[in-house]
């Protein structure tokens, strides 16, 4: 799916006042009682179904951003409520950006094609082993991400700075988590700047990206699979397109200021 397609499809969010908010929806017993097993089972099923398309070559970028959005419902079918905010500063965009967010949990990972896909083509810059994860690596290879292997950030660097400004050309904007874990809290000192330099280099715009989605648990055997905890909402808030000048200090400045002032404020 080109730039232009993907501005020409429907987003898969009823917002309103560019705002989506969950609706008010029936719990069952089971996901009550059992909100973990309960969502992994539509989970998985639905990964086996997405990675069988993604081998046939039948995975793009609608689908992804369905199989997405079908996560999203599944997660709200257990009781996680979402709030998403900003998405106005996507659709004004008249280039690719580099979103630049903080980084909670997998959720984020998941749910956010459903949320950029039908407004903007995106990809990620993810880390090297969730490539060779059973099954799902054969999704996250058709949606082309730039793999980085957290050991050694020079090379790291070089990785995301040369494919980066490969997939931007194209039009296809960049997902950028800089901290190099993830974490409940954020913490500035941790917030690399290779999203700033990124766009710099290919001279495209910023997006902050302010989330909060610890509703998705980082697991303590399998980090990428902890509880879900139904009782709290997740949250997504798009700033402003930022754009860069010099090396882009200032604005990573902004970034950072932006998803601080979110947290704060959801945390209040």
């Amino acid at each position: 799916m080109t730039a232009n397609a993907a501005n020409a499809t429907h987003d898969l969010l009823d917002y309103r006042n560019d705002v989506y908010t969950s609706p008010n929806r029936t719990t069952s017993f089971l996901a009550k009682v059992a909100p973990s097993p309960y969502f992994y089972a539509k989970f998985l099923s639905n990964v086996v179904r997405s990675s069988r398309e993604a081998k046939r070559g039948r995975y793009d970028g609608l689908r992804w951003s369905v199989t997405s959005h079908e996560v999203l419902e599944a997660l709200e079918s257990v009781g996680v409520r979402f709030h998403v905010s900003g998405i106005e500063n996507v659709r004004k965009l008249e280039s690719p950006c580099v979103f630049v967010a903080n980084h909670m949990s997998m959720l984020e990972t998941i749910i956010l094609p459903a949320i950029i896909q039908p407004v903007r083509d995106v990809t990620f810059v993810v880390k090297q082993s969730l490539l060779d994860y059973p099954v799902f690596c054969h999704i996250l290879r058709s949606r082309d991400p730039i793999a980085v292997s957290r050991v050694n950030p020079r090379e790291d660097l070089k990785t995301v700075m040369k494919d980066g400004v490969e997939r931007l050309n194209n039009g296809i904007s960049i997902v950028v988590f800089p901290q190099t874990t993830r974490a409940q809290t954020f913490d500035a000192t941790k917030f690399n700047t290779i999203g700033a330099k990124l766009a710099a280099r290919a001279g495209v715009p910023i997006v902050p990206l302010a989330l909060q989605t610890d509703a998705w648990g980082n697991g303590s055997m399998l980090k990428d699979f902890g509880a879900i905890d139904a009782t709290k909402t997740v949250r997504f808030a798009f700033g402003e397109p930022i754009e860069i000048s010099g090396r882009g200090t200032e604005q990573h400045q902004q970034t950072i200021e932006f998803i601080q002032s979110k947290i704060d404020q959801w945390n209040r």
